[in-house]
């Protein structure tokens, strides 16, 4: 595999694709307006990616970065290629480009009482596998809770609040976004 990153804008020829994988990989409480994603995608600090396999279009990764931090904010794979290796190789390729910095994530909180639990644990396994650990954080993000993982260690709260705010405004930040230890 070798996994090529290529900016998004509303001309990229993967548009109709990558729009149409967001929606049905991510649950409508947990999507922006994906006209904001592609606004804010023109900002120096934010990367939106079409990924391919040479010439063969796989899925999209979206990351916010400040300072030494860089934020996966979405991530998908195409379902016509998922569990393939691709998800992984994708997530190798940005934690080289991101090298010397803290790639995190947020995936749902992995909790028994969650109606669709065993699915939380693959994911986190899936993470896992690819070199992400949990860092014992939790992200909450509106009714949302998340468990944070990385690869390069925890993640400062002061980077993420940073991040959310610079990215999505100090609405976001006073009212919806938080990040916190797992144990509080």
């Amino acid at each position: 595999m070798s996994i090529v990153f290529k900016n998004i804008t509303r001309d990229t020829t993967d548009i109709e694709r990558i729009i149409r994988l967001y929606h049905n990989a991510f649950p409508s409480d947990e999507r922006a307006p994906f006209d904001m994603l592609l606004k804010r995608a023109k900002r120096r600090n934010v990367n939106f990616f079409s990924c391919r396999d040479g010439e063969k279009w796989i899925g999209f990764i979206y990351i916010v970065n400040y300072r030494d931090a860089s934020y996966v904010f979405y991530f998908a794979v195409d379902d016509e290629v998922r569990g393939k290796g691709y998800g992984t190789a994708i997530l190798k390729a940005a934690e080289k480009k991101y090298r010397g910095r803290k790639l995190f994530l947020a995936i749902e909180e992995v909790d028994e009482e969650y109606k669709n639990y065993e699915q939380r644990i693959k994911r986190r396994s899936f993470y896992e596998n690819a070199g992400f650990v949990c860092t014992g954080q939790k992200i909450t993000e509106g009714k949302v809770i998340y468990d944070v993982m990385s690869v390069g260690g925890r993640v400062d709260p002061k980077a993420y609040r940073l991040i959310m705010s610079g990215f999505a405004g100090l609405y976001v930040l006073l009212y919806t976004a938080k990040m916190y230890d797992a144990k509080n």
